[in-house]
């Protein structure tokens, strides 16, 4: 790799199962943005559309890694009309505007289609491309509070409590967004036609939702939180405190792992047939929370670390990249300085890689042209 925090520059061999793929991505916030940088990490040329007058980039921009910037003044007949050209050579568009925004700039998926009718026109909102909220603002909060999931998530004492925006952008957005830009473009190699790929946020998260969805279909699921066994409502799948300060994550679901669970961890010999007797979950769950307090974090760990016992530390961020199993694996890659999150999935024949930071300058629209010949 060449400098990885200059904007011209990618590697002199892109690698990964993407290589060859031509991206034009209009710039945005959220979910769009961390689609396309795994699209970037999986090998396909990236380059993103910004304003004039952009801020210059800096190396701690994660989520805007392995691009290549250019700014264009989309209300302007000839920028415009460099875009339409370089999208007659790419092969997939993505973008996060509101709906009717790229039909007005003359950038729609009609006009494009004329131009290049191959093209994957991904599409990223929270509301998606019809319906009554579709042109309202939102964030990942209000997505998410209309599809069941907000209200999920908390604890028996607490209201819903913000996923940060792991379950709304990132999940029901961007992965939604990633699985169907990749299928149609599997199908547009069969057929040669693109189509467009409409990517709600709201639509997404309810589809992640299936299995509460199911559960509920089979009166298993309560709508009141810490009731149920993934929101901590069971002792044995829940977070403990531990004597300082810090938690505990306990997951022991199979009665195997709770036998060995109880056997390491000195539970009570007469609580060990209570996993799944209800009314002894009172006695169960005082009894962890005193055992749990019995220990620091890093005893507990070292205790049952690597065992089925299915306990782990719960670390804050700045300690995830040191703890064994994440150094390991190799979870956190250093470019240019800065220790970016790995590219995942991880591919054995055709490995992903992170194509250089953060581009801090944008380059002129027609070095893309040329390099795209």
């Amino acid at each position: 790799m060449t400098n990885p925090d200059s904007s011209h520059d990618r590697p002199a061999a892109a690698s990964g199962p993407l290589t060859g793929v031509r991206i034009v991505e209009f710039a945005a916030i959220g979910p769009g943005p961390f689609a396309c940088m795994m699209l970037s990490d999986m090998g396909a040329d990236v380059v993103t559309i910004d304003r004039p007058g952009r801020k210059p980039g800096d190396s701690t921009q994660i989520v805007a890694r392995g691009r290549t910037v250019v700014t264009a003044d989309l209300k302007n007949s000839v920028d415009r009309e460099s875009v339409l050209s370089l999208l007659e050579k790419a092969d997939v568009l993505i973008e996060g505007y509101r709906p009717g925004v790229m039909e007005r700039l003359g950038l729609g998926p009609t006009e494009v289609a004329r131009r290049n009718p191959r093209l994957v026109y991904g599409r990223m909102t929270g509301w998606g491309q019809e319906g009554p909220l579709a042109s309202s603002a939102g964030h990942d909060i209000n997505f998410i509070a209309i599809t069941g999931a907000l209200h999920a998530i908390g604890t028996a004492d607490s209201g819903p409590v913000p996923p940060l925006n792991l379950v709304g952008d990132y999940g029901g957005g961007s992965l939604y967004l990633l699985v169907g830009v990749l299928a149609a473009l599997h199908e547009a190699q069969k057929s040669g036609r693109g189509q467009v790929v409409d990517a709600a946020i709201t639509d997404g998260v309810i589809n992640m939702m299936s299995n509460c969805v199911g559960r509920s279909l089979r009166g298993s699921f309560s709508e009141q939180r810490g009731e149920n066994m993934l929101d901590g409502g069971h002792p044995y799948y829940g977070v403990y405190e531990t004597s300082d300060g810090s938690h505990v994550a306990l997951g022991a679901i199979e009665p195997q792992f709770f036998a060995e669970f109880c056997r390491r961890s000195g539970v009570p010999e007469a609580l060990h047939d209570a996993q799944h007797d209800a009314a002894r979950w009172p006695q169960l769950r005082d009894a962890l929370v005193r055992i749990f307090k019995s220990r620091t974090q890093v005893e507990w760990a070292r205790q049952l670390s690597g065992t089925d016992a299915c306990l782990a530390p719960v670390l804050p961020l700045s300690e995830a990249a040191r703890h064994p199993h994440n150094v390991a694996r190799h979870a956190f890659v250093e470019v240019g300085g800065v220790a970016h999150p790995a590219p995942a999935p991880r591919f054995s024949r055709t490995p992903s890689a992170i194509q250089g930071a953060a581009p801090i300058d944008a380059v002129p629209l027609v070095d893309i042209a040329k390099r795209w010949t």
